[in-house]
């Protein structure tokens, strides 16, 4: 994709060069970071269109990168490291990750899942499908702007969130099965792990209820979710 910026956050400089080599041929802008200190000085001073990034980092872990930076970013955020338990994984994507490589990786498939999550989120930023303006009860979902209101007040979702809302919303009867929302949103083939689909649903969950106590997304049991009734 031409003119997406990378920040690639890892602090061997062997891995780092590798994955910027990666990216660079495949036509990606792509700056590197050694520790997570720096890699928060380039992400607030820049805009970057993703963020690959380790979580075992000098001066600022990959955990405290992601808490700090979903409180102001929505970009999206893969996570490819070494700490591939499934604890670490459901940990990272409760954070605000929006994918996770265990280390060691695959050069096709980092460069797969990069284009995965750039496809999506420029979809959804793009506003192509529909009206831009969202409406469920008292929620309100602008396409365009990317942003979030319950109840009038902001929220703030990550860029897989926002796409998982935004699906829900434009079928507000509809049920998605977890394999219908991760084929849709994350753009790839459901290998049956409900993990990825369940820890985003909760945390989007939690935020909207936050900002008004409000249930707004609904499970229909053994089939998947859907937009609570009005």
């Amino acid at each position: 994709m031409e003119n997406c910026h990378v920040l690639v956050v890892e602090d061997d400089p062997d891995i780092n060069r590798l994955l910027c080599t990666i990216l660079g041929d495949a036509g990606y802008d792509c700056r590197p970071a050694f520790s997570g200190s720096e890699a928060e000085l380039w992400a607030t001073q820049y805009d970057y269109d993703l963020v690959l990034l380790d979580l075992m980092l000098p001066g600022l872990t990959g955990e405290e990168f992601i808490q700090r930076m979903r409180k102001k970013k929505t970009m999206p955020i893969i996570v490819l490291s070494a700490k591939a338990e499934l604890e670490d994984r459901v940990n990272v994507l409760r954070l605000g990750a929006d994918d996770f490589i265990s280390k060691p990786f695959d050069n096709v498939e980092v460069l797969a899942r990069v284009e995965a999550q750039l496809r999506r989120a420029r979809e959804f930023s793009g506003g192509t499908s529909g009206g831009s303006i969202l409406t469920h009860g008292d929620l309100v979902l602008d396409k365009e702007g990317v942003t979030v209101t319950a109840g009038g007040k902001p929220v703030a979702l990550t860029a897989r969130e926002f796409e998982i809302l935004a699906l829900l919303m434009s079928y507000p009867k509809k049920v998605f099965t977890r394999e219908q929302l991760y084929e849709q949103v994350w753009g790839g083939t459901f290998m049956g792990d409900d993990n990825t689909v369940n820890v985003h649903i909760s945390n989007l969950r939690a935020k909207l209820k936050h900002a008004n106590d409000v249930e707004h997304i609904k499970t229909v049991w053994g089939i998947g979710f859907k937009m609570a009734d009005q």
